[in-house]
């Protein structure tokens, strides 16, 4: 079992004993820092779905209103002016044979993968490197496209993915603590909005089993969440 410092275990002997809303979630997670630095706030989720049927599996990407706050580093396979216009919209690295070669050698120090539809032939050759770490471009999350430059901009202002586990479970990045409650609160309900509305057909039941906000050291709050 894990175990925490003094400032944790006092944090979590006033933290509210039943789910409490997002506001108030917030506020809390504010109030009781859990480290000295400028937390991450992520949303955690239990969800009612069976992760081992494809058909309940929930995946997407959404646009949060105040962004993350964190500077998201994007690489971009793409080739001549297609990597130019991804360099100009902020990509740290763009290319193709230079890039595969540079990953392959165990360099993956960047958060987003995006590639155009060409360049995947090429890409797929990494999924066992990229794969297992999420980096994974995907049509569906908006990381394979031509527009490169549009994918790039989104991803930096504030675009999230998320993706429930084999458990069934989503995380996701929601701001930091360093936000106003009202921005943490804004991007907290687009979050959840998002998930909702990819709800799978399959899924009859309850969609949201628990959920919880936390900073990255500091203690969960448990949010009462309504299909």
């Amino acid at each position: 079992m894990k175990k925490h410092g003094k400032k944790y275990v006092d944090a979590a002997k006033k933290a509210p004993a039943e789910a409490v809303s997002v506001a108030e979630a917030v506020a809390f997670v504010k109030a009781n820092a859990g480290a000295k630095f400028d937390e991450s706030v992520e949303l955690g989720m239990r969800m009612g779905c069976d992760p081992r049927k494809s058909d309940q599996m929930i995946r997407g990407t959404t646009s949060l209103p105040h962004g993350t706050g964190k500077d998201v580093r994007v690489v971009v396979f793409a080739g001549g002016a297609a990597a130019d216009a991804a360099k100009a919209a902020g990509a740290i690295e763009a290319g193709v044979d230079d890039l595969l070669e540079k990953i392959k050698g165990g360099w993956t120090d960047f958060d987003v993968a995006i590639a155009t539809p060409e360049a995947m032939t090429s890409v797929r050759k990494l999924a066992r490197v990229l794969g297992p770490r999420g980096l994974m471009p995907n049509p569906k999350t908006g990381t394979v496209t031509d527009d490169v430059a549009s994918a790039v901009k989104a991803q930096k202002a504030g675009k999230v993915e998320f993706r429930m586990d084999r458990q069934g479970n989503i995380c996701a990045l929601v701001g930091k603590r360093s936000f106003e409650a009202s921005q943490l609160v804004d991007n907290i309900n687009a979050l959840i909005d998002a998930i909702r509305s990819a709800r799978p057909a399959a899924v009859k039941g309850q969609l949201f089993k628990k959920v919880s906000v936390s900073s990255t050291m500091g203690v969960p709050v448990h949010v009462d969440i309504h299909d």
